[in-house]
């Protein structure tokens, strides 16, 4: 009896320990968000980052090519938003993957394109119009491969002039989200209105064709679209920068587009593109020292010869930079966008 006696009070407070335990397990369960997941959440390693929920709609690099695709903020050309262009893909690949849908593009960082894309769904969830159809829908019956066009717009100050942004990608593909978006995001937090280009795939013609009918569907709707059609400028990476080269040598109307002022600056990144006309604009060259695929003694002829020619020629070249460097962040390059763009705003009239 005395060993009862001593032995019933601590099973009763073991008991009484082992219910409470549950009890804080179940209220735990209880408090959880429905839905709600360790994977659902992504912590950056960098210093000072956000804990961003799926639940907020955002994505994180565990997050799919699909689930970008799918965004209810994209929707209608959530298909534009990596470099996808009819190739075949895996839809569950995660974006911590991305930097391989890149073909010809190096320092492809996972968390800045999934920065980027988050701050694109922050734009929608302001309600702004983020991208616009430039051809009719007349035009796409007539012409189907037009469908995969468009123009994502990154607006800045009420009537402020506009720039468009041309990526690259070999004419095989079109790398926005690393040298389209960045790109845009940056002049828009300037001041400035930003389109990127999404264009036909397959050729140098075409792309043009579409930079020239984007440039004049802006005209026409400048009132709309809150910009400027003063001084514009055109900025293009690799394939991108000739397509930009082009419509500054020759205007939109060369390429089907209205007959329009050409620009008032182009801006060219690591392209081995060589004509050019003694009425090319005022043109930025930006050019890392160890492109692969870019022959940069090319790129330093066309410099010397433009400027033989009486062209105003800025020319950034950076030692141990390769091809496809966007902008440049972790490379001899990174800032070089501000320099384009004081070279742009030095040409902006009053």
């Amino acid at each position: 009896m005395r060993i009862r006696i001593i032995l019933m009070p601590k099973e009763l407070r073991l008991n009484r320990q082992i219910r409470v335990f549950l009890s804080l397990l179940i209220l735990a369960f209880l408090c959880q968000p429905l839905g709600a997941s360790p994977a659902d959440d992504h912590v950056s390693d960098k210093p000072g980052a956000l804990i961003v929920s799926k639940n907020k709609g955002y994505m994180n690099t565990n997050s799919s090519i699909q689930d970008v695709m799918n965004h209810p903020s994209f929707k209608g050309f959530g298909q534009f938003i990596l470099p996808l262009d009819n190739r075949a893909y895996d839809g569950n690949m995660r974006l911590s993957r991305v930097g391989s849908l890149f073909t010809y593009h190096i320092q492809i960082e996972p968390e800045a394109v999934v920065d980027t894309i988050n701050y694109m769904i922050d734009q929608v969830a302001e309600e702004k119009i983020i991208f616009n159809d430039f051809y009719t829908e007349l035009q796409k019956q007539e012409n189907p491969a037009k469908r995969n066009t468009g123009l994502f717009f990154f607006k800045g100050k009420p009537g402020a002039p506009f720039a468009i942004v041309c990526p690259g990608g070999g004419f095989s593909y079109v790398g926005s989200v690393h040298e389209g978006f960045p790109h845009a995001t940056q002049l828009s937090k300037k001041g400035y209105n930003a389109f990127v280009l999404q264009y036909r795939i397959g050729g140098e013609q075409r792309a043009c064709e579409d930079l020239a009918a984007a440039i004049s569907y802006i005209f026409k709707h400048a009132g709309s679209l809150g910009v400027s059609t003063k001084d514009y400028s055109v900025w293009g990476s690799s394939a991108g920068a000739r397509m930009a080269a082009q419509i500054g040598s020759y205007g939109p109307a060369r390429y089907g587009g209205n007959d329009l002022p050409r620009p008032r600056v182009v801006v060219m990144a690591y392209t081995g593109h060589s004509s050019f006309t003694r009425d090319d604009p005022p043109t930025f060259v930006v050019q890392g020292e160890n492109d692969g695929i870019v022959n940069v003694s090319t790129v330093d002829r066309r410099v010397d010869a433009m400027r033989n020619a009486g062209i105003e020629v800025e020319y950034h070249k950076y030692r141990n930079v390769v091809h496809g460097f966007g902008l440049g962040i972790g490379t001899n390059a990174e800032g070089w966008t501000e320099y384009a763009l004081k070279f742009w705003e030095k040409h902006i009239s009053e």
